[in-house]
């Protein structure tokens, strides 16, 4: 399958749900991969891309979190449950995933986020991983600045 914008477009929606589902239920990684490729339709998904975030983040997700956790202005529990799904994933791609342009990850993140978070948490969503961002991928945020 070629990788379209579409495809990876779907892997995040995916992976958000299943890093919900991984936090409220606490179920194996394994167990709600398999639920997700059995209940969706992932033809059109970019498979290999939605296991990458979706075990990435739970691998590494004190690393994951605290990149982000600096800039939260609450605990991270504190965080709806939605919004600390979109902030971990979002910032595993920008430490993991550099060849995702980092204003992508924050775009699809923010289109996330008025999908499924709560009103506003959006903007939320945006302040953080902007910050975020500018720590992990300084160059490429520096580098989109100048020019």
């Amino acid at each position: 399958m070629t990788v379209t914008a579409s495809a990876r477009r779907k892997a995040r929606h995916y992976a958000m749900q299943a890093l919900y589902q991984w936090q409220m239920a606490g179920a194996s990684l394994n167990a709600i991969e398999a639920e997700f490729r059995a209940d969706n339709d992932m033809s059109k998904t970019d498979v290999e891309y939605f296991r990458d975030i979706f075990h990435g983040v739970a691998k590494n997700l004190d690393d994951v979190e605290g990149a982000f956790g600096p800039h939260l202005d609450r605990s991270i529990e504190d965080l709806d449950p939605v919004s600390r799904a979109l902030l971990r994933m979002s910032t595993y791609e920008l430490q993991n995933r550099v060849d995702v342009p980092y204003k992508v990850v924050i775009n699809e993140a923010v289109a996330l986020a008025k999908k499924f978070g709560p009103t506003d948490a959006f903007k939320y969503i945006n302040g953080i991983l902007d910050k975020t961002a500018a720590d992990v991928r300084a160059a490429e945020v520096k580098a989109d600045k100048q020019g």
